[in-house]
């Protein structure tokens, strides 16, 4: 790899962020199919490519998503000490009633792809190829122009049962995706004051 090529691959993930504020700009199918033959590339386990996307289109299922994280960012807020309790209150934490693409993103714990490889030890390692694959959809949809947020605060057996998966499933994440209305190189949740970033090679052990 050459140095320009490692500084656009720097750029990107510098601009990679958690977008909650969404143009409701239509996102061509053809852009996401450009997208997903990507997260094709993404790595996984014993080639196992565990990961099971499930595109949320319908109205009804979507607001039934909205009512899903109402109730479990209320419970959410429940546990903020009282001093943060405002703050968490000012803060946009999802994109669902803007964003015109959304994701519900599994792992298949049964799939039979890669015949087991690699993760006797660490079955772990199958939701951890799923993460995978997210971030190559994130970098990739950021490429090409697209901001994506991923929403966590959700009741993951209720998303199961809501979008009528197999029960074996395993939900990993919700994202929006679209168009941002803004963008930035740094998070949100550190410009609107909850928390500086941490630096990387503070986290660094060395034995």
């Amino acid at each position: 790899m050459s140095q320009t090529e490692f500084e656009i691959l720097s750029e990107l993930i510098a601009r990679r962020r958690d977008v909650r504020r969404f143009r409701t700009d239509a996102v061509e199918w053809a852009l996401l199919e450009d997208v997903f033959r990507l997260v094709e590339l993404s790595p996984s386990v014993g080639n196992s490519q565990p990961w099971r996307w499930v595109s949320v289109e319908d109205k009804v299922l979507r607001k039934k998503v909205q009512i899903n994280f109402n109730d479990a960012n209320r419970l959410a807020r429940s546990a903020v000490g009282n001093e943060k309790k405002a703050l968490y209150d000012s803060l946009k934490l999802a994109g669902l009633k803007e964003a015109p693409i959304q994701f519900a993103v599994f792992c298949d714990p049964e799939t039979d792809q890669g015949k087991g490889l690699g993760r006797q030890t660490m079955p772990e390692t199958l939701h951890y190829s799923v993460v995978c694959s997210i971030m190559t959809f994130w970098l990739a949809a950021k490429a090409k122009g697209l901001g994506v947020g991923w929403v966590s605060i959700l009741d993951s057996k209720a998303m199961t049962a809501l979008l009528n998966v197999p029960s074996a499933w395993n939900f990993v994440a919700y994202l929006c995706v679209g168009y941002p209305q803004e963008d930035h190189y740094d998070p949100e949740l550190e410009r609107f004051g909850w928390q500086d970033r941490l630096w990387s090679l503070d986290m660094i052990l060395r034995r």
